[in-house]
C-alpha cells in the first residue's frame, strides 16, 4: 500500500475520475478538486504530496495554481496535465516551474508512470535534505557547548552574522573551536545547502596552496596533465574556509587581496579571469594587528578580512564549561564506541578544573577520551588517568620530560595516547599480535617494535592459558 495522498486538480469530472480511479487502484489516497480556487482551500486544510492538474481551467488556470503553490509550498511537486499536440505549453509550463507534466489522452500506465517518477525524485530530494542536515547537526551554534556568559555572546553574534554575506574573521587560540564555529556560520546561512570547502593555508608550500586555491591549466607546471579547478571554483555559491590565515607569504597576500577586491581568480598558468561567488570566512591564531604594525602583513588585506569578527576565549576563561564538556564528551565516546558511559569523580572533577588547558577544548577532548577508555569501573576517580602534564606523573616507558618545552610536552602526551591505545588494542585482542597489527594497519614488525618501546608484554594482556593455546599466532 502507498501512504502518499495525491490532489488532482481537473475542471470536467470524467478526467478527474479517471485519474482518481488508476490512483486510488494503486493503493493511493486520492482527493479532487473542480476549480484551483478549490484545490488552494484544501491544499489550506489538508498535506499533499503531489499535485496533478489540469492546464486548461475556467477561473484560475494550472499554471497560475502552480506558481500559487511556489510561494504557498515550495516544496510540494506539481504534474501539470495539458492538451494533445501542446508541447510549447508543456515546455513553458517546466520552464514556469512545473516537476513534470503528461500529455491528454493518457492510458492509467502512463499517469502511474509519471506519478511513480516525481515520487522517486521527491524522496531522493528528502533523502538528500536529511542527510545535508544530519551532516549539519553537530556544527549548528545551538549545539556548541558552552554556558559561559562570553560564548553566548558569541552564539548571538553567529545567529546575526550567519544570513550577512560578509567575511568574517575568527580568531583565538589552538583548540578553541574556530573551525567548529565556521561551520555554524555556514549551516545557519542561505548557502547551507552548498558545500562547505576548507583548506589549511598554513599546512601548504606557496606554489601548491595558490594552485590548490585557484587551479591550474594543463602544462602550467611540471606534472600539471590537465586543468584543474581550485577550491574557490569547487566551493561554488558555497563557503571557503581559509584555515591558518596568517601564515601565508607576502606574494599570497596579493594574490588573495585581489580576490576579495574584485571576486574573481585566476588559475595557474592561466590567462582568463573566472568569476566567483563564495563567501569568505577566515581563522587565525595569530595576533594580526601586531603581524600589520610588524610590516608582516599587508594591512588592506587584514582590513578585507576583518569586516566582522568573531574571538574565541581560550577554555581558562570559562573554566565553568569544564565540567559541561568533560560530560558531552563522556557521552560521545561512549556512543563512538559502544562502551557503558562512565562518570567523572569527584577528585578528577577536581583536576580538570584545576588545570589550565593549554590546548583548549580540544585537549580536553583528548585528556576525557582517554580518562573513559583507560577507566575500569563506572566512575573515573584516580588522577593517574589524566595525562601527564595534568597529574604531574611520567607513565610507565615515557621518558620524563623535565625541564621540557612545550612542543616536547606535546610529544609527551602524543606518546601516552600512543601507548594506551596499543594497550587497548592489546587487551581487546587478548595479546594476539597479529589481529592487533592488523586492526593497527600496520605489520607485526612494527608493533613488535612499538610494543618495546614502551614497555609492554603481551603476556600481560592474556587472560588464560586456555585463551593463549586459542591465540595462536603465525
Amino acid at each position: 500500500m502507498n501512504d502518499r495522498t495525491i490532489l488532482v486538480v481537473d475542471d470536467q469530472e470524467p478526467h478527474r475520475e479517471l485519474m482518481r480511479d488508476a490512483l486510488t487502484a494503486q493503493g493511493y489516497t486520492v482527493e479532487t478538486a473542480a476549480t484551483g480556487d478549490e484545490a488552494l482551500e484544501r491544499i489550506q486544510r489538508h498535506r499533499f504530496d503531489l499535485v496533478l492538474t489540469d492546464q486548461l481551467m475556467p477561473g484560475i488556470s494550472g499554471i497560475e495554481l502552480m506558481r500559487e503553490l511556489r510561494t504557498r509550498r515550495p516544496e510540494l511537486p506539481v504534474v501539470i496535465v495539458t492538451a494533445h499536440g501542446t508541447v510549447d505549453t508543456a515546455v513553458n509550463a517546466m520552464k514556469a516551474g512545473a516537476t513534470d507534466y503528461i500529455q491528454k489522452p493518457f492510458t492509467p500506465e502512463e499517469l502511474l508512470i509519471v506519478v511513480r517518477r516525481v515520487l522517486e525524485r521527491q524522496d531522493l530530494v528528502e533523502e538528500v535534505r536529511t542527510l545535508r542536515e544530519r551532516i549539519a547537526e553537530p556544527y549548528r551554534f545551538e549545539h556548541i557547548i558552552s554556558k559561559s556568559p562570553k560564548m553566548i555572546e558569541i552564539f548571538d553574534v553567529i545567529r546575526h552574522l550567519a544570513d550577512i554575506d560578509t567575511t568574517v574573521l575568527i580568531t583565538g587560540e589552538t583548540g578553541t573551536g574556530k573551525e567548529l564555529v565556521a561551520h555554524a556560520i555556514h549551516y545557519n546561512s542561505n548557502r547551507r545547502n552548498q558545500r562547505f570547502v576548507r583548506i589549511n593555508c598554513g599546512a601548504l608550500p606557496e606554489t601548491l596552496l595558490e594552485s590548490e586555491l585557484f587551479g591550474h591549466e594543463r602544462g602550467a607546471f611540471s606534472g600539471a596533465v590537465q586543468t584543474r579547478r581550485g577550491k574557490f571554483e569547487y566551493a561554488a555559491n558555497g563557503t571557503i574556509l581559509l584555515d591558518e590565515i596568517g601564515d601565508i607569504s607576502p606574494a599570497m597576500q596579493i594574490k588573495l587581496l585581489r580576490v576579495l577586491q574584485e571576486k574573481e581568480i585566476q588559475r595557474v598558468g592561466g590567462n582568463e579571469t573566472i568569476p566567483v561567488d563564495v563567501r569568505i570566512l577566515a581563522t587565525t591564531n595569530r595576533n594580526l594587528e601586531q603581524a600589520v604594525m610588524d610590516g608582516a602583513y599587508r594591512n588592506d588585506l587584514y582590513y578585507r578580512l576583518n569586516v566582522a569578527r568573531i574571538h574565541l576565549p581560550p577554555l581558562r576563561e570559562r573554566i565553568e564549561d569544564v565540567p559541561l564538556l568533560a560530560e558531552h564528551f563522556i557521552r560521545s565516546f561512549a556512543e563512538k564506541s559502544g562502551r557503558n558511559t562512565c562518570r567523572v569523580g569527584h577528585d578528577a572533577m577536581n583536576t580538570l578544573l584545576n588545570y589550565h588547558w593549554p590546548g583548549n577544548v580540544r585537549e580536553l577532548a583528548n585528556a576525557v577520551e582517554r580518562a573513559a577508555v583507560m577507566a575500569s569501573g563506572e566512575e573515573i576517580a584516580a588522577i593517574e588517568m589524566m595525562p601527564p602534564r595534568q597529574n604531574g606523573r611520567t607513565p610507565p616507558g615515557v621518558k620524563p620530560a623535565e625541564g621540557a618545552s612545550f612542543k616536547e610536552g606535546r610529544q609527551q602526551i602524543i606518546a601516552e595516547y600512543e601507548r594506551t591505545y596499543l594497550m587497548e588494542c592489546l587487551r581487546r585482542h587478548k595479546g594476539n599480535i597479529n589481529l592487533c597489527a592488523r586492526a593497527c594497519d600496520v605489520d607485526t614488525k612494527t608493533f613488535y617494535r612499538k610494543m618495546q618501546e614502551y614497555g609492554l608484554d603481551k603476556r600481560a594482556f592474556k587472560k588464560s592459558d586456555a585463551d593463549s593455546d586459542r591465540l595462536t599466532e603465525t
